[in-house]
């Protein structure tokens, strides 16, 4: 008898036992991470332990003084409680050297957040002489107090639960001690009840914490290590490779890294990422419900948390950073395959993505303070909006140009009070551009500065400029050492041993035999330049001229200003001659042949769903759910889908599953955030002369529809006149 589709999806894939072979590449894995550091010492992981007991007794002398300042009774401050809760990478058992703890402190309902927790406790940290760095940040999404103690790095977040006496063995997991809780405290508890729940819904918690490890250390190695920049962080990891582990019990980590890519490289997004079915409580707090909630659906990568109140962990990402993470699954795909037919080993795995060799064109965010604690703030205020310039460039080109930030900071130890972002900049692949027209950011670039200085905050030497540089022109403190690297012929996010060159001098291509053994590695490039399609594109940047300069001391980059009119690429299939002001900054794609390459970061690959559905039909174990989809065994090698199928067993409530509400479309999101209704525009004029590309109809009022653009100088226009493509009226 079957079992009911419910309860099928939340089933494991396989739970056959490890292959010797399985065994083997563990301990190889294994022994790679303990080459490359990613383990503390024991004498680093006594002092961790040190500082946090030392911190414990911080916050219980805190809560006393507080306490009795308030004016309670001495049996009551002599009962008055408050604890450390450690959670993220440290309680999870995955942090490396030199890692920061993430701890909760949960103090008694009488002590508050802003005069307690950032007022007395601030005050009493910073008397310590064992306290460096401290900085709070009360305005946070998440408020928090960061600071060094004894050289360990600590993020405290503060809660003050509906008690009197906080017990030492508090367990958050309680659905209870979130009544009356304000949202900040619900958010700041959040963190550790996920991190507790993670641990108790995987079958394995040592293959599980290596797995986790190994994923962490090739995120940050190909640059997607970040959830400021839009990438994923240290919960989303987790909760990723957590859902691996429950559809493969049994298995090893190796075998669970090559799991990881092969289900994640066909993953279909925005289908979410569910540890365990979205659950109702009878507080009103809101969870993740795409069926009620229209901002849920605008998710592109939902990562949902497995602890009520179930959230979007990953709102933070942007199509192009999707489209990035798409192609990095897909490179590791490729890599894991290629080591099944004994060809390639671990290393290449986690061979690093040299950012700064990758893309001809950047931005370059430059930012200063006057003082180290004005630098601190701006710094945070300014990261928080990093990915807002993201989005609006990917609004304001229609998503034609791809935007890649740099995963952190980057310090010139010449200038003080000083940091630097960057973010690279390429035609998004699979998106045809026309000859000579060129992406004008100018306007978007004010924009964002815009925002960024309405900081409540800010004081005066706060600054933040936005310039383009070429790669040549990349500042040398970005590099190891201070050294460019000598640059390969060809730099690209290549697959495995796949790869293409131009040959020195008369520029032929030589193509290197990707063939191994039967297997070959997919090819894609995802960076500007490469040529490993019938789409062959060079991305140019025209200079911009200086309209603004950097305060910075000794700095030669100039500035994006905001004068020249703001252009948008036109529509894909027409030619345009059109210019760019030589005061705006413009990145211009050049089309040498007209023949469109697929996209890379397509939504699931429509030629490997069709080989999953052979294969399903051979085996008859086809399952499409909504939150894992198509499920087949192949061979004893099973691979997990999503698809859109049926997501009435993801929530669930004491009344049963009720009947869906009509959701928004979730099979390309990708393609869907920037593809808009074709607008109607209307222009007032009295004497030009247009040149259209594509048919369109045009009256003397101006009036008609976006199906071509045009471009505009000087005649006269008096009747209704029908205009096929590439004609001159008048």
């Amino acid at each position: 008898m079957a079992m009911p589709k419910s309860n099928q999806m939340w089933e494991p894939i396989s739970t056959a036992q490890p292959s010797e072979l399985d065994v083997s590449r563990t301990q190889e894995l294994q022994k790679l991470m303990e080459n490359a550091g990613l383990y503390e010492s024991r004498e680093e992981a006594l002092k961790r332990q040190e500082v946090l007991g030392r911190l414990d007794q911080i916050v219980k002398s805190w809560v006393k003084k507080v306490t009795e300042a308030k004016g309670y009774n001495e049996e009551m401050v002599e009962e008055v409680n408050a604890v450390i809760i450690t959670f993220g990478s440290y309680r999870l058992g995955v942090n490396g050297p030199g890692a920061d703890i993430d701890t909760l402190c949960v103090g008694p309902r009488h002590a508050t957040r802003e005069e307690d927790f950032f007022g007395e406790l601030h005050r009493m940290l910073s008397e310590l002489p064992e306290v460096q760095e401290l900085h709070p940040v009360p305005d946070a999404h998440v408020p928090v107090m960061k600071f060094k103690f004894n050289g360990v790095s600590i993020d405290l977040l503060y809660a003050n639960l509906g008690l009197w006496v906080i017990p030492d063995d508090l367990d958050l997991s309680v659905p209870c001690f979130l009544q009356d809780l304000d949202e900040k405290s619900v958010l700041s508890v959040n963190g550790s009840r996920v991190t507790d729940k993670i641990l108790r819904m995987v079958p394995n918690v040592q293959s599980f914490q290596t797995t986790l490890r190994c994923i962490r250390y090739w995120a940050k190695q190909r640059g997607i290590y970040s959830n400021v920049a839009g990438f994923l962080g240290g919960i989303n990891w987790a909760i990723l490779v957590a859902r691996i582990c429950q559809l493969y019990p049994t298995a090893l980590p190796s075998l669970l890294v090559s799991r990881f890519f092969k289900v994640y490289s066909q993953w279909r997004w925005p289908n979410p990422v569910l540890l365990c079915p979205i659950e109702g409580g009878s507080l009103v707090l809101q969870s993740w419900d795409p069926r009620r909630n229209f901002r849920d659906r605008n998710d592109l990568m939902p990562i949902i948390t497995p602890a009520y109140p179930c959230i979007n962990s990953s709102y933070n990402v942007s199509s192009s950073t999707l489209c990035i993470m798409q192609q990095e699954f897909q490179r590791g795909n490729n890599i894991c395959e290629a080591m099944d037919a004994s060809v390639t080993g671990w290393n290449s795995l986690f061979e690093n993505f040299l950012f700064f060799e990758a893309y001809k064109n950047y931005l370059q965010i430059d930012i200063t303070a006057r003082k180290e604690i004005d630098l601190m703030n701006w710094q945070g205020w300014v990261e928080s909006r990093l990915r807002l310039l993201t989005s609006k460039i990917e609004r304001d080109t229609r998503g034609m140009l791809q935007c890649h930030p740099h995963p952190g900071e980057c310090l010139d130890k010449s200038k003080k009070f000083h940091r630097c972002y960057f973010m690279g900049l390429q035609r998004k692949p699979g998106v045809c551009a026309q000859e000579g027209e060129p992406f004008d950011i100018s306007f978007t670039v004010e924009e964002f500065k815009n925002t960024v200085g309405m900081y409540t905050c800010k004081k005066p030497g706060m600054w933040i400029g936005v310039c383009h540089i070429k790669r040549n022109n990349i500042p040398l403190f970005v590099f190891p050492g201070g050294v460019r690297p000598a640059r390969p012929k060809r730099v690209a996010r290549e697959n495995g041993a796949a790869a293409e060159a131009d040959e020195a001098g008369n520029g032929k291509k030589r193509k290197i035999d990707e063939s191994i053994t039967g297997h070959k590695l997919r090819k894609y490039d995802s960076m500007a330049g490469t040529r490993n399609s019938p789409l062959a594109v060079e991305a140019k940047v025209e200079d911009c001229s200086i309209t603004a300069r950097c305060p910075i001391v000794d700095c030669s980059q100039s500035c994006l200003g905001v004068e020249g009119p703001f252009r948008f690429n036109p529509p894909v299939g027409a030619s345009s001659s059109v210019g760019c002001s030589s005061s705006s900054t413009a990145v211009e794609i050049l089309v040498s042949d007209l023949v469109p390459a697929p996209s890379v970061c397509q939504q699931g690959s429509s030629k490997e769903h069709d080989r999953f559905q052979d294969d399903a039909q051979s085996t008859g174990e086809v399952q499409q759910n909504f939150g894992e989809g198509t499920r087949v065994e192949n061979d004893g090698v099973q691979q997990g889908v999503a698809t859109s199928k049926d997501c009435s067993n993801i929530f669930r409530n004491d009344g049963g599953v009720e009947e869906l509400e009509p959701t928004a479309p979730s099979s390309n999101a990708v393609s869907a955030a920037y593809l808009a209704p074709k607008p109607v525009i209307k222009f007032n004029f009295t004497s030009l002369v247009l040149r259209l590309f594509g048919n369109m109809s045009l009256d003397s009022e101006g009036n008609f529809g976006t199906n071509g653009y045009l471009v505009l100088s000087g005649l006269k226009i008096q009747e209704k006149t029908e205009v096929k493509a590439g004609e001159e009226v008048s």
